[in-house]
Order: C-alpha cells, then structure tokens, then sequence
C-alpha cells in the first residue's frame, strides 16, 4: 500500500532539475477506502497534482505514455475506477456521483488538497461532476472526448443497455475476439488510417468484461448514464457553474464513440475556455498523440491561475482522518 502526502506545491520556477525518463515512469499503488481496494498509479514527487480519470471499461493504464512527460513538472495521480481495472468491483452505486465522491476521497487519503482534474469519456462527466460537488478539490478541468454533452453516442455502447446484454457480453469479450480487435487496429495503423489505437482499447476494454464482477460493474455504470436513446445524462445545464473553473476541452476529430460536435458544445457552454481539436486522432487522443496531448496540457496549466476556493486545514485533516481510518471507526 503507498500513501503520499503532500503538504506544499513549489512554483514553477522551484522545481527540480529535469530527471532521466525512466524515473518519471507510473508507479502502482494500492489503498483500501471505505472497505474496498482502491488501486492507483503516481509519477512526478513534487508540484501541482495533475488527477486523471479513465473512461468507461478503461483503466489508469490508458494514461502511461503520458504520465512521464507530465510527471517531470508535477506529481500525477490516474485511479482505477471502483468496477475497472486492478480496483475493487463491489455491488453498488456505479453512479457519476458516487464516482466522484471516491475520487475526492483518494485524493484526501493521499493528501492533497486540490487538482487539476483531467477526464476522459466517463472520466469526464466523472470530472464534471466532481468540480460540481467539490469544489475546493478542484483548480482546473479537463474534458477529454467527454461524455454528458448531447444524446449522441456510438450504437455499441447503447446496445449494451438492452436487457439480456448479461448474456451477450461474455461472447463479446472472448479472448479470440479481443486478440482480433489488437489485430484489426495494427493493420488499420499500417496502412495510415490511424484508427488502430481506437479500435485496439476498444478490443482491450471489452476483453476485461470477460470476468463476472467487471461485466456486472460495466453494466450497472453504462445504464446509470445511457439507454438505447443515447446518452441519458447531460452537463450542459450546469457548465455555466464551472466559470471560477480555468477549462481546457480535448477532442480527436476522428472520434467513432462520442461525436466531436460535443466539444463544440462544451466549449460554447464553459466561460472562458480553451478547445483543442486533434484531427488525426479518435477517441483516445491521449494514445494517438501523447505527447502533443500532454503539451497541451502542461502549455494550460502553466499559462492559468489555479482556482483556490476556501477549505480549512482543520477540515481537511478531519477528513483525511475519517477516511484513513476507514469505516472501522464509526460506531456500530
């Protein structure tokens, strides 16, 4: 189990000399909250915390070829969502607040009092959310080919809403299907389409439904937020609470899952906000181009004043310490 404290955030020009590549690599950890294993990777030991957020049936992998660049100017922190990855999968509330609120409280635990919250797909209205919520946690936001921006969204995402998708994602999930998926993608790739990362995560994530409680977890999140309608879960009537909020939206033109007239839509609705549209890429920018995309990053962090809303010390380390402490400490 890690657990890292940080108690101050050094301005730029106190940070440490540039380090070899290979010690800003990921790190994993595991923590428990609230009973359930929490696993998470961290790069970077100093600065601003950089917080990101997968997307649906995605894990904190997905954010590797990028962590080390980011990891050089501050200190980076990529959970695996309850129901995804290497985390616990319990029964439970998969909804986008109960998301958000396991995310304000690894953050907590870990000792960190705020973020830049960056999220992708699910981890998007995750963020949104979660700005919404908690506000004092959060100093900037990052949307990455987000979800909760419009009805629209690819048919095999909704069709896995559809009574009976208990019985079909097992199939769907076949190691031979997954394989064919990686397959499919490094040809795509070979021959300049640059789909291949898309298709390839895709393959990857639905082959991890291949285990019962990660299916179950799948479901559960995507109907909380879908129907075979689209997207039932929208953000765009409270964007406008996010003006305090510097934001930043990243979107691949070539997105097949989530259209990128949603990033339109986003940065219309976000005051202030700055829109970065990669053309070649889909709906993994963060894969396609993970260096132009952690740039982009670091150029906004670097150019923006953090939000810091009011949160006392002595509420934060009440917090911290409920959480540490875990649910063994309430009384039966």
């Amino acid at each position: 189990m890690g657990i890292a404290v940080t108690t101050t955030n050094p301005p730029a020009s106190d940070r440490r000399p540039k380090r070899r590549l290979a010690d800003l690599q990921p790190r994993a950890h595991e923590i428990e909250l609230h009973g359930h294993r929490v696993c998470y990777r961290e790069a970077g030991d100093g600065g601003p915390v950089v917080l990101l957020i997968h997307g649906i049936v995605g894990c904190a992998e997905q954010w590797d070829q990028v962590m080390p660049l980011l990891a050089e100017h501050y200190t980076v922190i990529a959970p695996d969502l309850l129901g995804h990855g290497q985390s616990a999968k319990p029964r439970g509330d998969y909804s986008l607040g109960a998301y958000a609120a396991s995310v304000r409280d690894l953050l907590v635990a870990l000792g960190h009092r705020r973020a830049t919250v960056v999220g992708h797909s699910l981890g998007g209205g995750v963020a949104m959310q979660f700005a919404y919520e908690y506000p004092p946690f959060a100093e900037r936001l990052v949307l990455v080919s987000s979800g909760g921006l419009g009805r629209e969204v690819h048919l095999m995402l909704r069709a896995a809403t559809l009574p009976g998708s208990e019985v079909v994602l097992p199939l769907i999930a076949h190691q031979r299907i997954n394989g064919l998926g990686g397959t499919i993608g490094r040809a795509l790739d070979g021959v300049g389409l640059r789909v291949g990362p898309d298709l390839a995560e895709m393959a990857r994530g639905y082959g991890s439904l291949a285990d019962a409680d990660a299916r179950m977890a799948f479901i559960h999140t995507l109907r909380a937020v879908l129907d075979i309608g689209g997207q039932r879960v929208s953000a765009t009537d409270r964007l406008y609470l996010a003006e305090m909020l510097p934001s930043l939206v990243i979107w691949g033109r070539r997105d097949p899952l989530i259209p990128v007239e949603h990033a339109h839509v986003a940065h219309r609705e976000l005051p202030n906000s700055r829109l970065e549209i990669f053309e070649d890429a889909g709906h993994f920018p963060q894969l396609h181009e993970p260096v132009r995309f952690a740039h982009t990053l670091i150029d906004f962090i670097e150019s923006t004043e953090p939000t810091e809303l009011e949160f006392t010390d002595a509420d934060f380390d009440h917090l911290r310490g409920l959480l540490l402490r875990g649910r063994r400490s309430s009384p039966r």
